[in-house]
């Protein structure tokens, strides 16, 4: 089984902005939601753990792993959608520059690059792979972000790529997948 972690609420600052690769820690509320969400991992007891690398992830999945006695892995594939030049900026301020271009990344998912940055198409077929070269004989739980994640969920379901947005989980969620509907 794989389990998909989404991390919980960021630094207040960049709440409201784009972040995608941005590394930025947990807000006051997201370090007490860390908590609860190691406590679930830790329940699950995992083969293995891996994370984008970032410290939103690296953070709950180090600890979580330092409790089960077991290695957590980096794997910069399940990082974020890269956002180019709209890294750190607020939502608000790109529509105000961009007005309805951001439609792009659900409109024009194999073109449409935000800020320069990701297509749709590039970040699922990034975590498609990333997901295809785990184990698939372990448990897994891989601490990542909702990009990633609504990737594989859309995948699963054979959706369009139009739709990935609302495949995007909740922060401080778990989505479990089987390897073998995929």
């Amino acid at each position: 089984m794989i389990w998909l972690v989404r991390h919980p609420p960021v630094a207040k600052y960049w709440q409201k902005r784009c972040y995608g690769i941005s590394d930025m820690g947990l807000s006051r509320e997201g370090s007490r939601l860390a908590k609860e969400l190691i406590f679930r991992l830790v329940q699950l007891s995992p083969d293995a753990i891996i994370h984008s690398g970032l410290r939103r992830t690296r953070q709950i999945a180090e600890r979580a792993a330092d409790i089960l006695a077991i290695e957590a892995r980096a794997d910069a594939r399940w990082r974020e959608r890269d956002f180019g030049s709209w890294e750190g900026q607020s939502w608000n301020a790109i529509y105000r520059d961009s007005g309805n271009a951001m439609d792009g990344m659900i409109d024009d998912p194999h073109d449409f690059r935000p800020g320069g940055g990701e297509t749709t198409a590039e970040l699922s077929a990034r975590s498609l792979s990333a997901l295809n070269d785990l184990p698939p004989d372990q448990n897994i739980a891989v601490i990542t972000h909702g990009g990633p994640i609504a990737a594989i969920l859309a995948k699963r379901d054979n959706a369009d790529l139009r739709s990935l947005a609302g495949y995007i989980p909740a922060l401080n969620s778990i989505s479990e997948v089987d390897p073998l509907s995929l």
